[in-house]
């Protein structure tokens, strides 16, 4: 549910990129609607709506949605403000190499890995197992910035915001599946003594 929330500004973008750009009027003002800037605004404000929501709801945001969120006002507002799509380009790279980071840092720091404190509530697996996801995820999300990186600066507009919107997702959920067989046996573990418990019962 979570992934789904934080997933709603990036479709907003999508939405509004994909339109063909139209003049509105709002109060006698004129202001375009559609194209990458246009997009780009309707980012900024959907982020801003959708995690000052959650602020307000949850009374408070992971470190990834804070670092998301400022991502977002750190890299559109000079995209729109100097109309260049190079700054917002960044974003993806610089945010994937920042979660690279703290992953990095939560071996060093703490008594749990960065994965393990997003995971260990749902599944019981040994210290030795948690460090090599959370090895996998750093190594990921540097892979991941590099990809965003050459595609933003390779490909065309049209291919680099498809892949800003979709492919990063395709590859997200691609990578957590593939870790399926090195949790399965912690899952199924659990599974075991709970209904080894219900039949003592």
């Amino acid at each position: 549910m979570k992934q789904l929330i934080d997933y709603i500004p990036l479709l907003v973008f999508f939405s509004v990129w994909a339109m063909d750009e139209r003049a509105i009027s709002i109060a006698g003002y004129d202001h375009s609607i559609g194209g990458v800037f246009s997009a780009a605004e309707f980012l900024l404000a959907a982020s801003l709506l959708v995690y000052g929501s959650l602020f307000v709801y949850q009374k408070r945001l992971d470190k990834f949605q804070w670092i998301t969120l400022v991502a977002v006002v750190l890299f559109c507002i000079p995209t729109i403000i100097f109309r260049n799509t190079d700054f917002l380009k960044w974003k993806a790279p610089i945010v994937n190499w920042i979660f690279a980071t703290i992953f990095i840092a939560s071996r060093f720091f703490g008594d749990k890995p960065a994965i393990e404190h997003m995971m260990g509530h749902a599944i019981s697996a040994p210290k030795e197992v948690w460090y090599k996801l959370n090895t996998m995820w750093i190594f990921y999300f540097i892979v991941l910035g590099a990809i965003n990186l050459a595609v933003a600066f390779t490909l065309s507009e049209d291919l680099w915001i498809k892949f800003k919107v979709f492919g990063n997702l395709i590859l997200t959920f691609g990578f957590v599946f593939a870790q399926m067989p090195i949790l399965a046996k912690y899952i199924e573990v659990e599974d075991e003594d709970e209904a080894a418990k219900e039949k003592s019962a």
